[in-house]
């Protein structure tokens, strides 16, 4: 969190009506990030709506003339189409834009940015930057630290995602179902009292997109390709917040002991293990928090140096709106902006 900064910011929020739109300007406003206009944008539908953002009412403009005020940061959270079309047209007025969608985290021209974990790597030059998958940020949240000391091979995971990770629809198609409601379907089954191994569209290889993006986007995090991550996504019926299942082989060996101490050291990671107590992460503890929470570490007892874990976020916050805020925060901080 910023402290002591004087600057202030020109700030438009892109999707501000969205679900991660609404937990965006929360976090900004709990943060207290230097903002002297802010801008909250929306498609032209929303257009002339009202919004409030620390007890001020504000209109809902469009793209065109959000990207005329020239902010100094735009925080993208309205989708993939709306960031490739809009992204680089804010981006050529010098506004710095944190991409929160899946647009152009795998673009090797693109940083993909965890603050805690390689912010270090922006520069002024970046002018749009992307906000990993909010699935992928707790899971490098937790993985960082041991990679570091005992240097990862193999990393196989397993999610329960809570139904907001796929939007506003799929929390009314819950809401719907436990009340006995007929109405719109965001997912092809009934979700309530379901689980469904099924989280974004379905790939040739036999894997959803959701499943490649944890594949693939820890390896560009951590700037390392010597380790290998097998997914498998679910969508379960919570209303927030994912819970990982974490099976992490390592070169060396390792003391449970230690592993407990290096997370419970790592800033962002709270860590929640004690079984006397039932002590363990779940959705509920973790709503509205921005921490990431790991417990049930474990030995894997049928194979050397391999570790299990089980790591819970908010989804909505350090999985989307803290982190892309803790990234402004940063280009602030830094003078980068």
């Amino acid at each position: 969190m910023l402290s002591q900064i004087q600057i202030e910011m020109k700030v438009a929020v892109v999707g501000a009506t969205g679900m991660v739109g609404e937990v965006m300007l929360k976090v900004l406003a709990e943060r207290n990030f230097p903002i002297t206009e802010l801008l909250l944008v929306a498609s032209e539908r929303s257009v002339g709506k009202k919004l409030t953002y620390k007890d001020e009412e504000y209109t809902i403009i469009g793209l065109d003339t959000a990207v005329a005020a020239q902010p100094d940061i735009a925080i993208f959270s309205a989708g993939g189409d709306t960031s490739v079309a809009w992204a680089p047209k804010f981006a050529e007025v010098g506004t710095t834009v944190v991409d929160n969608s899946s647009a152009w985290r795998m673009d090797p021209t693109k940083k993909l940015v965890v603050p805690e974990i390689n912010a270090s790597a922006l520069t002024a030059t970046d002018k749009i930057i992307a906000n990993p998958n909010c699935s992928t940020i707790q899971l490098v949240m937790a993985l960082n630290p041991l990679h570091k000391k005992y240097q990862m091979k193999r990393v196989v995971i397993s999610t329960y995602q809570s139904v907001s990770g796929t939007g506003v629809k799929a929390v009314r198609q819950l809401e719907n179902e436990m009340a006995g409601v007929q109405g719109e379907m965001a997912y092809p089954y009934p979700i309530n009292r379901n689980a469904l191994p099924h989280c974004d569209v379905f790939l040739d290889n036999g894997y959803t997109k959701e499943e490649m993006k944890l594949a693939r986007e820890p390896q560009k995090i951590l700037d390392d390709r010597t380790f290998s991550v097998s997914a498998t996504a679910v969508r379960i019926p919570t209303a927030g917040g994912h819970s990982e299942s974490v099976n992490v082989e390592f070169h060396n060996d390792f003391d449970l002991s230690e592993v407990r101490k290096l997370l419970s050291e790592t800033p962002g990671v709270t860590v929640q293990d004690n079984p006397d107590t039932n002590t363990y992460p779940m959705p509920i503890y973790a709503h509205d928090k921005d921490d990431v929470f790991v417990g049930r570490i474990r030995r894997d007892e049928t194979q050397r140096n391999t570790l299990n874990m089980w790591v819970v976020s908010d989804n909505l916050r350090k999985g989307a709106a803290t982190n892309a805020v803790q990234i402004a925060e940063y280009l602030v901080e830094n003078k980068l902006v």
